[in-house]
């Protein structure tokens, strides 16, 4: 493998910026947005770094996809749509609240995912293709591969140069540094690498039977085995609960589908050598493993009837079902079909993706539908739902097993959706809920309550569902409601001089997780000297010039 020159890195650059302004410019923003959160104050809440991020991402991709797509086309007025895409792709920062909703986080992989799909295929919409579609893959995953050595070599380089220049010359350069440098390798340099060595004429590649023969055995030795070993285990555990008679575990899914993964994907990297007379094993392979599959896919969804019966439908379970849907689809497909069109694996995966972020079918839907239905049972079982209403169960002997559940259905809403998914069951306004519990003023320390300030989106949600439980009468079982009363404080100090304190002759903040029983800590402030030492049973000993003070930190261990 030859390492490019600096000048060729440029000249690539230079160019990749004039075919790819938008990509780039997306990659920029998600970049400073998370330098930004490296060196972040306390006026902007890590979610806004966070939304720009992933919005970044997002808007890299689908421009990525546009611009292959109108580039393959020969659209006229391809920079209209690229604009469109672009802008569009924007506003997904006014859509995001990962910090506070799990299905936020979710829904941005399913995006992620979907356009990752749409990447592979955007440029190929059209019929036909087919060699072209598997050879400019394979261009992108060995890219890929490359930009991921050269970013990694880069950074331990520079990591390492600059870890030397602070030992050497007294630099003292935090952490920060290593993780401002590790963003803007991966956002820029990483970027810039990849998209310089995306195919610019996707027609060309029709007429390229090249094939690497490091992939051939790569699948052939690696892929394949691995596939054969989940195989067989799978189908000796199939064997083993149908002597029992009994469900599978919920676990063995994902055995399930990771042998699907590496069949797929092997069958994908060899699929170009199928015709070839000396490579009749791969049509045999391929048609085996969909026969095989068949079986295994009946073990998928008896493990996934184990866990949704007793527990309902959650956003991970549905994607489960999903993908146990898809591939049953897949293997039908291929088969009975006697086109095998490889393009039909990722454009329907991408479009499964898409469907299950939003809608009435999306994932978050049904699973909500499903967790207030448990909710809901629970109270209609202690006859505390009226017309479709819940009430307080403080007056109601509820067991244990049953007050957890209900608080487990609580928290789901709560802290992974929103309150207003419960509203069908009440009857007041959850929203003017909310916007009583934005209102309060947090007066939980001394300081506060003399400067009281707004609570923080964390605190918002620990009030909403204290609100909640005690409202339904299952305060008790509400594990999360904190003592008013107790506080954990946290005090940091920027440096590592003694500072001069009120009431106090001095602070040092020291991290004892560094500490063994060899070391000796030396720290000077204005005239005192201070040792500290520590042996292996975490008594400290500090020494302030003739003065000696001992204490045993196990009391205090975190």
């Amino acid at each position: 493998m030859r390492f490019p020159s600096i000048k060729s890195l440029a000249d690539d650059a230079i160019l990749t910026l004039k075919r790819f302004p938008f990509e780039v410019l997306f990659a920029l923003t998600g970049t400073i947005a998370a330098t930004l959160f490296v060196e972040r104050d306390d006026y902007l809440s890590d979610s806004f770094y966070t939304k720009i991020i992933m919005t970044a991402n997002l808007g890299l991709l689908l421009s990525l996809a546009a611009n292959l797509f109108v580039s393959s086309n020969r659209i006229k007025k391809g920079l209209i749509i690229k604009v469109i895409v672009a802008i569009g792709a924007a506003c997904f920062v006014f859509i995001f609240n990962p910090q506070l909703k799990f299905i936020d986080g979710l829904r941005f992989l399913l995006l992620s995912l979907a356009f990752h799909l749409l990447v592979a295929f955007a440029g190929f919409v059209t019929k036909g293709h087919i060699q072209g579609f598997w050879q400019f893959n394979k261009t992108l995953f060995l890219r890929f591969l490359t930009s991921m050595l050269y970013s990694g070599v880069l950074y331990l380089g520079l990591a390492a140069a600059i870890g030397a220049s602070n030992f050497l010359f007294n630099l003292h350069l935090g952490g920060k540094v290593y993780s401002n440098l590790f963003f803007w390798i991966a956002g820029i340099f990483n970027t810039l690498f990849f998209l310089a060595g995306v195919p610019a004429n996707t027609v060309e590649l029709d007429n390229d039977d090249t094939y690497p023969k490091g992939l051939k055995v790569f699948t052939q030795y690696v892929l394949i085995p691995l596939a054969s070993v989940y195989l067989v285990i799978l189908l000796a555990y199939e064997v083993k609960i149908l002597i029992a008679w009994n469900l599978p575990k919920g676990a063995v899914s994902l055995l399930v589908l990771g042998y699907a993964v590496f069949g797929i994907l092997s069958i994908l990297l060899i699929y170009p050598l199928r015709d070839r007379e000396e490579n009749n094993w791969i049509k045999i392979y391929a048609r085996s493993f969909y026969f095989l599959l068949i079986p295994l896919l009946v073990l998928l969804c008896l493990a996934i009837y184990s866990r949704i019966m007793p527990y309902g439908i959650t956003p991970l379970r549905y994607f489960l079902i999903v993908l146990a849907g898809w591939l049953l689809f897949i293997t039908m497909y291929f088969l009975l079909s006697r086109k095998q069109n490889i393009k039909i694996i990722p454009a329907s995966l991408a479009i499964l993706a898409l469907l299950s972020v939003y809608g009435p079918q999306s994932a978050f839907s049904i699973a909500k539908y499903s967790q207030r239905s448990i909710l809901t049972g629970i109270f209609k079982k202690y006859r505390a739902l009226n017309n479709g209403k819940i009430t307080s169960l403080s007056e109601i002997k509820l067991s244990p097993k049953d007050g957890e559940k209900a608080i487990e259905q609580l928290n789901y809403f709560v802290y992974d959706n929103d309150l207003t998914y419960l509203q069908p069951c009440f009857t007041m306004s959850l929203n003017k809920v909310i916007d009583s519990i934005k209102k309060t003023k947090d007066t939980s320390t001394p300081y506060l309550k003399k400067h009281p300030a707004n609570l923080n989106e964390y605190d918002v949600k620990n009030k909403e569902m204290g609100w909640l439980t005690n409202q339904l009468g299952l305060g008790k079982f509400n594990r999360n409601e904190s003592n008013d009363a107790s506080f954990t404080y946290t005090f940091e100090v920027k440096n590592s001089r003694l500072l001069a304190t009120k009431g106090y002759d001095y602070v040092l903040s020291f991290n004892d997780r560094i500490i063994d029983a060899d070391s000796v800590l030396l720290l000077k402030a204005d005239d005192i000297d201070i040792k500290q030492t520590a042996d292996t049973s975490r008594v400290y000993t500090i020494y302030l010039n003739n003065d000696k003070l001992s204490f045993n930190a196990k009391g205090y261990s975190r």
